[in-house]
C-alpha cells in the first residue's frame, strides 16, 4: 500500500445568529461540504479544529460535526481572536485529513457569506 500525506482543509461560514440551531445547521452543512466536494469519508480525517468568532456561543461546532459523521474523529473548538472589523457569526475549521492526493486537488469551502473571506479560492 502506497503511504498517504497528510493535508490541511480549510473552511468556514457564516452563520445567521447566535442560535443554537442555526450553528448546527450550518457547521453540518460546511463539513458535508468539504467531504462531498474532497471525496472523504471519516477514516480519512485525522483530526478537525474549529473555531468560532467570540459572538458565537450558543454551541459547539464540534457537536454539528458529529452529527455530520465526525463521531470518530478527534475535534476541538476554539475562540476566534476578536479583531475590529472582522466578518461575525463565522464558524471557522481547519480539517487534517490522509489522502493519497496532491495538495492542488484539496478543495477548501467557504459558504453562506464566508466567501468573502477567500476571494481568491474558485468556489
Amino acid at each position: 500500500m502506497a503511504p498517504m500525506t497528510v493535508h490541511a482543509i480549510r473552511g468556514a461560514v457564516q452563520v445567521s445568529a447566535d442560535d443554537r440551531s442555526r450553528i448546527m445547521e450550518a457547521t453540518v452543512e460546511l463539513v458535508t461540504e468539504i467531504m462531498t466536494r474532497n471525496e472523504l469519508t471519516s477514516t480519512d480525517v485525522v483530526s478537525v479544529l474549529f473555531t468560532t468568532t467570540p459572538d458565537l456561543t450558543a454551541e459547539f461546532p464540534a457537536k454539528a460535526a458529529r452529527k455530520a459523521g465526525l463521531d470518530d474523529v478527534p475535534l476541538l473548538c476554539a475562540s476566534e481572536i476578536a479583531v475590529p472589523g472582522a466578518m461575525p457569526r463565522v464558524v471557522r475549521l481547519l480539517a487534517h485529513v490522509d489522502v493519497d492526493r496532491g495538495r492542488t486537488e484539496i478543495r477548501h469551502v467557504y459558504l453562506g457569506g464566508a466567501e468573502a473571506l477567500r476571494p481568491d479560492l474558485e468556489q
